[in-house]
């Protein structure tokens, strides 16, 4: 039986700062809490599109340029923080000032905040195969092989690494509790790494899979994500509480398989050491925490394909 969780009240008339909010995983979060709080979203806004649907569900915009560390548009006085932003440039000064010096910036702004959730990954987490990684475990660069095929991805990993150490800092220096949680493989209506894999399948494109097989993870539905924020924030401390954030484990094998299923064409795979190994964690402390995710993978991803592709759902869907 998957555990539960504690029972924790939603967010509910707080001041909550959101950046990165125009991202896969920060855009449902913030449109999510905009009906009980006061929700800013802070990023580029170079997407006019995703403003006009944050701001027509009543969340307040404030463009910012975290690389350059231009923060004025944001108003004082925020209860709550989330940091979904990440930078992804490929150039090591713009990403380590965009997602580590950036990150500093904003905990200074937010210091006195009840709380503040920092989104890492558990890309983190130096590879060990399918080893079920604990918090404890040796960090690392789990991005070095990847990013020989997606030059974007090379400072993944470090500036993440480096980012958590900003975080421990901020928290002792200003006295902000802070936990920094570890997702997983995010997903859902509004894309993630299974939607990519969808749109190859979709074309018929081979998928490239780590030979270190099943090439397991723990991917979690935006759905899961909002409902367990207000337990994470309930849990931060100083010095900073850190947290693997993810849902049912599944391996990347299953769910191809599973989404060419739906939509009626076979996935193909090619091996590849570049591509991503298997990052399985263990979430006995999120489940101590906070609310478990509560839909499975399957279910969350017929939800995905239904949402992004509803007309090519095959006859067993």
């Amino acid at each position: 039986m998957t555990p539960t969780g504690p029972e924790v009240a939603p967010l509910h008339g707080e001041k909550i700062l959101v950046t990165g909010a125009t991202g896969q995983v920060a855009l449902p979060v913030a449109l999510s809490l905009a009906p009980d709080n006061e929700v800013w979203a802070a990023a580029r806004f170079t997407d006019t599109a995703s403003r006009e649907r944050l701001e027509a569900a009543g969340v307040r915009c404030a463009a910012v340029d975290l690389v350059r560390g231009d923060l004025d548009a944001l108003p004082d006085g925020f209860t709550v923080a989330l940091n979904f932003a990440v930078v992804k440039s490929g150039r090591w000064d713009v990403d380590l000032d965009g997602n580590v010096g950036a990150l500093g910036l904003l905990m200074e702004h937010c210091r006195e905040a009840r709380a503040f959730l920092h989104c890492s990954s558990t890309g983190v987490y130096e590879p060990r195969g399918n080893h079920v990684f604990h918090e404890e475990d040796p960090l690392g660069d789990n991005h070095r092989a990847y990013a020989s095929e997606l030059p974007f991805m090379e400072t993944y990993s470090i500036t993440k690494i480096a980012a958590e150490a900003m975080a421990r800092y901020g928290a002792r220096r200003w006295d902000l509790p802070t936990t920094i949680a570890r997702l997983n493989v995010p997903y859902g209506d509004n894309g993630g790494w299974p939607a990519f894999h969808l749109e190859m399948i979709l074309r018929g494109l081979p998928i490239a899979i780590h030979p270190d097989g099943p090439v397991r993870f723990n991917p979690i539905h935006e759905d899961d994500i909002v409902a367990s924020i207000p337990g994470l924030l309930d849990a931060a401390t100083v010095p900073a509480t850190v947290v693997n954030w993810g849902g049912e484990p599944a391996s990347l094998e299953e769910w191809c398989a599973f989404l060419g299923d739906l939509v009626g064409v076979e996935a193909a795979f090619i091996p590849s050491h570049a591509a991503l190994g298997p990052v399985p964690v263990d979430l006995e402390r999120m489940h101590t925490l906070t609310l478990a995710a509560s839909t499975p993978w399957r279910e969350g991803f017929r939800r995905m394909v239904m949402a992004r592709h509803p007309e090519v759902l095959g006859p067993r869907s």
